[in-house]
């Protein structure tokens, strides 16, 4: 039976070759319509033949006079919808064969196919989509085409017309993710931070109304957009989108995936898009009311919260047990198990991060009295972030346990912790007390020296040695030189790079409610890290004019100076002269703070000033060029 079909059609396939090889335009459109009746799509060979057969030639003339702009022998002019549907159809057609839709004659009709799309009432839409989907498939060049010719613009456009979960929906989602694929940095244009942010409102739609596989494709391609290099095109032009709700379409997609059944390596899509609408739109993202209509179910404030938490809180405990496995106990020195570690690493980092602005989210809300969520819920995240927290502890003690202070994820594990210590310094007391001198000696791969995990737990010491048993468990950690060689770092010669100085006061708070309590806590000082302190804060002030900066540089000086004498300072290798000189001139500058008329920038600072006097009073007569130097000025 199969035979005799077989043979059946191939006369008609061979009549349809000699048509299309005809010298008149009447033959070849015959044979065009015929291969529009039997030649399936799947039927490459057949495709490959008829293509061979008809030429490019032709339908580039006959491509042309369905757009007006050519002529076809006959009755062209009357027949133009006809031939445009023709044309595109066949075209559409042959691009299912690889070699016709990577080659050079394809790509360069992508412009002359957008020009037909951009019609508004084009019948050949559908046609158009599958011919540049199949090319820009088959071929880098047709990617780089199509984007050049304003393809992501246009798919943009239409994209919001096109009915959901349609067919050319998502071969229009293909098409940008092989744009994106495809094309290197260098070939996106400053047209790019139009064009990219325009496809994410129609693609946040599909992945929030859909219930298929279309919705995972959605996910998949938001998530490389937003992980990608390309990501730094979307924060300011997508929160000045006006009318445009994608962020409520995120806020159900994500809350779909996280609350189904579906595989790990989703979820974790769906949390790298969480991740990033908090970073563009802000953590309270987190506690929105979704308002998109034509969706039922409204879901309550809280859910997307709960879901992101929870989620994160799974990545965490998972990841962080992979690691230690894979860091401590799998075979070492393998490429497999150096890329997993990496990869694992990532992963981790985006839940931090996420943890992190819930945590911050959670601080504002408290701070606020405000009702956006409930006191049980409220609870429920406060019991999940303390839980993570120990977790994380433990990772790190493991870490300590083998000999490891140096790593990326070592560093992010202290970031998330100090976060969270920072709003509440006295949680999981005791292992924070164990852990306590080791997180101050973690390093990033690329530091030298330990900085930016102390500079993490600064806000958590400053609160801590504001009471006696907080600054004993800094000073038998040794932590206090931790601190200190941070403060150097940051106001030195150095002068380390931070977001922002709030480090700065919160070192020297540390470092003052230290030797405010010195007495108390029997703590004394050791004599390099005086005289590097008085150094650098001498440095740090020589220019300054800022009240709050000369009043508590001054202030801890006066409290170091406790220590020492001119005498030792000068005999000490590192201390010179012109050092003495600096600090003499810094305490006589807040000296006469309190003899002149106050502004209120210093009345603020008047607690300082009398610790800097006190401080005088008692090691005046130990340093004579100091003593010099207020009388001078007085």
């Amino acid at each position: 039976m199969d035979s005799q079909q077989e043979h059946a059609q191939s006369p008609s396939l061979d009549d349809c070759l000699k048509l299309l090889k005809g010298e008149r335009d009447e033959q070849r459109l015959a044979g065009l319509l015929l291969v529009t009746k039997f030649c399936k799509g799947d039927d490459v060979a057949s495709l490959r033949k008829v293509y061979e057969a008809v030429g490019i030639q032709f339908l580039d003339r006959l491509l042309r006079t369905g757009m007006g702009k050519g002529t076809i022998s006959g009755n062209g002019a009357n027949n133009r919808d006809a031939y445009l549907q023709l044309s595109v159809t066949v075209l559409a057609a042959f691009c299912r064969v690889p070699e016709i839709a990577s080659s050079e004659d394809m790509v360069l009709k992508i412009p002359v196919i957008l020009e037909i799309m951009s019609k508004s009432s084009s019948p050949v839409l559908e046609e158009c989509y599958e011919f540049l989907y199949l090319v820009t498939l088959s071929s880098e060049d047709g990617a780089i085409m199509l984007y050049e010719y304003g393809g992501m613009k246009l798919l943009a456009s239409q994209m919001c017309a096109l009915p959901d979960g349609s067919h050319m929906m998502e071969l229009a989602m293909k098409m940008v993710q092989s744009m994106l694929s495809k094309l290197s940095q260098g070939s996106i244009t400053d047209d790019g931070l139009s064009d990219l942010p325009m496809v994410v409102g129609p693609i946040a739609r599909q992945f929030a109304v859909l219930h298929n596989e279309l919705k995972f494709e959605a996910l998949h391609l938001l998530s490389y957009i937003f992980s990608s290099k390309y990501s730094q095109l979307l924060p300011d032009a997508l929160r000045v989108m006006a009318g445009n709700n994608w962020p409520d379409y995120m806020r159900v997609g994500i809350v779909a995936i996280l609350q189904n059944r579906v595989a790990p390596a989703e979820k974790l899509h769906a949390l790298i898009l969480a991740e990033s609408m908090v970073s563009i739109v802000g953590e309270s993202w987190l506690i929105g009311q979704s308002n998109v209509p034509d969706l039922q179910d409204p879901m309550p404030a809280d859910r997307c919260l709960l879901l992101v938490l929870e989620s994160s809180r799974v990545e965490v405990d998972v990841m962080l047990n992979e690691l230690a496995y894979l860091k401590y106990e799998a075979s070492k020195n393998s490429s497999t198990t150096t890329e997993a570690i990496l990869v694992k690493q990532q992963n981790v980092a985006v839940a931090f991060s996420l943890i992190e602005r819930i945590i911050k989210l959670i601080s504002a809300m408290a701070g606020e009295g405000g009702e956006l969520i409930g006191e049980s819920t409220f609870m429920k995240v406060l019991n999940g972030l303390n839980e993570t927290i120990n977790v994380v502890l433990e990772y790190l003690k493991d870490a300590k346990e083998h000999g490891q202070n140096k790593g990326n994820d070592l560093l992010a594990s202290v970031r998330v912790v100090g976060s969270y210590l920072a709003e509440t310094p006295d949680a999981c007391k005791d292992k924070v007390r164990e852990l306590l001198g080791y997180m101050l000696s973690i390093e990033a791969n690329d530091e030298s020296s330990p900085f930016y995990s102390i500079c993490f737990l600064l806000p958590m010491l400053c609160q801590i040695t504001m009471k006696i048993e907080g600054c004993k468990a800094l000073i038998s950690s040794g932590g206090y030189k931790a601190v200190a060689e941070c403060l150097i770092k940051l106001i030195g010669p150095s002068c380390y790079t931070v977001e922002d100085d709030s480090c700065i006061f919160l070192a020297c708070d540390t470092m003052m409610n230290l030797l405010l309590k010195k007495g108390e806590v029997q703590f004394s000082m050791d004599e390099s890290t005086v005289v590097d302190l008085l150094m650098t804060l001498g440095y740090w002030t020589e220019d300054a004019n800022d009240p709050s900066i000369l009043t508590m540089a001054s202030s801890i000086c006066a409290l170091l100076l406790d220590y020492t004498s001119e005498e030792a300072l000068l005999n000490h290798p590192n201390f010179g002269s012109s050092s003495l000189d600096h600090l003499a001139r810094l305490i006589a500058r807040s000296l006469t703070f309190s003899e002149q008329g106050m502004s209120d920038a210093v009345r603020g600072e008047s607690g300082l000033l009398e610790i800097v006097s006190s401080g005088f009073s008692r090691w005046a007569h130990r340093f004579p060029r100091i003593s010099e130097a207020v009388k001078r000025i007085s």
